[in-house]
């Protein structure tokens, strides 16, 4: 009977860790139906930009107390979780503190008085943010894309951390005071916990058994919530605290205003202003099995995996919509709504594998069901959203491959634009005249 606990935990550890690894296999799934890209160059500068960007958190400074209060968040989570190490030795072998023996009574104690203090921060931080969202209102917090399930799960990942961190508060508490009677060694220094919480229980006089109630409750439903917490990811925008490192190492490490060219369109380029060329060679023979290029994107088939991974790593934070200049003029275009409709068009595609086995068509796409031609059409491509985001996700990339898709594969244009292009075509210039008056402004 005494190991019924360690079993018991063991199981839920097994289960959960299992479910986990199910939904990140799947995620993966989902992320290689993209084309394939390779973004191996440059190791060096990737590691550095992972390091410099995911880590250290290095571009979240630009909104200063949202960053400040995410430090607090994310730091204070990497220390406390160090506490899951405890637990997870403790849970297993049936042991109580087990880190103490190992680091000693003075060292220990700073040990878990850093935890102690980090959880209060964290704790703060997470009040803070609750109260940006849905007190003060934040204007990027609240957009029309954020209502429904968005702001839902923002406000839940919060309480979860908030009842984590109450629980870690109540387990140190009620431990502080059972060692302060004698029922269990004395092991560990808990400022926070035994000035705060502690006295809340002592003034009803709470005994010993109902004391290692809640201690033990408490440190079960620290387990269970991290699990909890750890499977919920699967449907969260918080996706962002794993992803984002792969996502900054996987992120395009040219200029920002360096668009990328179409293979099959510079080929034609460079043949056409070759001299050397011969206009009446024969083409080589097509491959009769390959699958013609798509001019962009009209689906999420036709993004790359990188694309597809940005989209799983979007925070929804909506720095790159408040940034917008097509946003903050009216147009519908928001960057950030781009980024959640790719990945609900994935999850889409996600769930239609799962349920067939394989990909069966839907009739839909990711152009006019997710995303409607009027946003694409209103981007500028200025790079602000790219330049805006804290995780190096590109928005742009993918707005300008649906725009191509309109625009090379369906010619739909707005006029104005056809005449455009037609005249650069023509004239080398956006405007209507002979390419031999271009200069003609220097005699004036």
């Amino acid at each position: 009977m005494q190991y019924l606990d360690n079993i018991f935990f063991a199981i839920c550890l097994i289960a959960g860790l299992g479910l986990f690894y199910k939904h990140i296999k799947e995620i993966y799934r989902n992320i290689k139906l993209g084309k394939s890209i390779d973004r191996r160059d440059h190791p060096k500068e990737r590691w550095n930009t992972m390091f410099r960007v995911a880590f250290g958190q290095s571009k979240m400074g630009a909104r200063p107390v949202a960053g400040f209060m995410h430090f607090l968040v994310y730091s204070g989570f990497i220390i406390i979780n160090l506490e899951l190490i405890e637990i997870f030795i403790d849970g297993i072998f049936g042991t109580h503190r087990f880190l103490a023996g190992i680091f000693g009574d003075t060292l220990y104690s700073y040990f878990t008085a850093l935890l102690d203090i980090m959880a209060l921060l964290v704790t703060i931080a997470v009040v803070v943010f609750f109260i940006r969202r849905n007190i003060i209102h934040i204007k990027r917090l609240n957009m029309k894309e954020m209502v429904g399930w968005p702001m839902k799960d923002a406000n839940l990942i919060l309480i979860i951390e908030f009842a984590l961190m109450m629980a870690f508060f109540s387990m140190n508490a009620a431990d502080s005071i059972l060692q302060q009677r004698g029922v269990l060694p004395k092991h560990g220094s808990f400022p926070i916990s035994s000035n705060l919480i502690a006295p809340f229980f002592e003034v009803f006089s709470f005994s010993d058994t109902f004391l290692m109630f809640i201690e033990r409750f408490a440190w079960w439903f620290h387990f269970l919530g991290v699990l909890f917490f750890m499977n919920y990811l699967y449907w969260s925008k918080h996706l962002h605290i794993l992803f984002a490192f792969p996502n900054t190492w996987f992120a395009k490490l040219q200029p920002k205003g360096q668009l990328n060219n179409l293979q099959s369109v510079t080929d034609e380029i460079k043949l056409m202003m070759d001299p050397n060329a011969d206009p009446y060679a024969a083409a080589p023979e097509p491959n009769p099995n390959a699958v013609p290029e798509k001019f962009g994107a009209n689906d999420i088939f036709d993004l790359n995996q990188v694309q597809l991974l940005n989209a799983y790593t979007c925070t929804e934070c909506g720095r790159c919509t408040s940034v917008c200049p097509a946003n903050l003029t009216g147009k519908k275009l928001s960057p950030r709504k781009i980024m959640m409709d790719t990945r609900n068009r994935l999850e889409e595609v996600g769930r239609n594998i799962n349920a067939n086995g394989k990909f069966v068509d839907d009739g839909k796409k990711l152009i006019d069901d997710h995303i409607t031609r009027e946003e694409l059409r209103a981007c500028t491509t200025c790079n602000a959203c790219v330049q805006a985001c804290p995780i190096l996700i590109d928005p742009l990339s993918i707005i300008m491959d649906l725009r191509r898709y309109m625009i090379m594969e369906e010619s739909s244009a707005p006029q104005e634009w056809n005449l455009m292009m037609s005249n650069i075509e023509n004239n080398a210039a956006p405007w209507q005249y002979n390419q031999a008056d271009r200069l003609n402004w220097a005699n004036d």
